[in-house]
């Protein structure tokens, strides 16, 4: 517990808030700003004695309740209320499991970037949410049940409906390793999520390789800058690779986009193309 640190975090937030934005009347005495120490008291169920030792960085480390009722009083967004758990020492507790809900603005970002294959994925590597070009370049998600829909498993389990393993990708035994590496994150995050559990399960006993990897105990990895897919239709198709975390999502957007000017951006073309056709005579 950080008592100075937490004392003047407390302090700074509640000088911001003004006591109409928490339904108490201002008053012609006010001379401090924002809300008094037993204002922040009242509001939050505690006495003003603790909250007053908070403040001066004297108090006793406090229980979860308490912070609960002071985040609430203050009105902290969920950063600062995750900032005040760490400094009282008592971190929040984790999520029961990765999220598996993709934010409307991530959705029609993916449907707005141009030439450019794009999906999230969730910390167990399912496959949440994409885009047309996505689906052309390595598989039609829409068409696959949703339990199905999981990169881990495509990589390990096996290959895609045209019989190529993750997609004909060149990097996929990296790409392997970069699996095992975020999975064993993952289930230390989220201990408790069944779906998690499920899913190391049936890899350690579907396959060797998963085993042998899971048994290093490692979570790094070194992140996949380019990568080269063997399309079955329009060829090599050589891309370069952003991976953008998702704030406070425990999501990744994926993005894949060609070199200017180059064979695999014609590629692309081509395979956006195709997409709309087949979009077209499904309408």
């Amino acid at each position: 517990m950080d008592k100075n640190e937490l004392a003047r975090f407390l302090r700074s937030r509640r000088e911001q808030i003004t006591p109409e934005e928490v339904g108490l009347p201002r008053g012609s005495r006010r001379r401090t700003p924002g809300l008094r120490r037993e204002e922040v008291a009242q509001l939050a169920y505690i006495s003003s004695e603790y909250y007053t030792r908070l403040e001066q960085g004297r108090a006793p480390n406090p229980t979860g309740e308490v912070l609960t009722g002071i985040a609430r009083a203050l009105g902290l967004s969920d950063v600062e209320r995750e900032h005040l758990h760490h400094l009282a020492g008592t971190p929040l507790r984790p999520s029961a499991g990765p999220s598996r809900v993709v934010r409307a603005s991530i959705r029609e970002l993916l449907e707005r970037l141009p030439l450019t294959a794009g999906f999230v994925t969730s910390a167990g590597y399912d496959v949440l949410a994409w885009n047309d070009l996505a689906a052309a370049l390595m598989e039609d998600y829409a068409a696959v049940p949703p339990a199905e829909r999981n990169l881990a498993r495509r990589a390990f389990l096996g290959p895609s409906p045209d019989g190529r393993w993750l997609y004909g990708v060149s990097d996929a035994d990296q790409f392997r390793l970069d699996v095992v590496h975020r999975l064993r994150a993952a289930v230390g995050r989220y201990p408790a999520d069944p779906g998690l559990r499920a899913l190391v399960t049936d890899l350690l006993r579907g396959s060797t390789e998963f085993a042998c990897l899971w048994a290093s105990h490692d979570v790094g990895g070194a992140p996949l800058l380019r990568k080269t897919f063997d399309h079955p239709v329009v060829g090599p198709v050589t891309v370069r690779c952003d991976v953008l975390d998702i704030a406070r999502a425990d999501q990744q957007l994926v993005l894949y986009t060609p070199d200017p000017a180059s064979a695999s951006e014609e590629a692309l073309r081509l395979l956006a193309a195709l997409g709309a056709q087949r979009v077209g005579a499904s309408s």
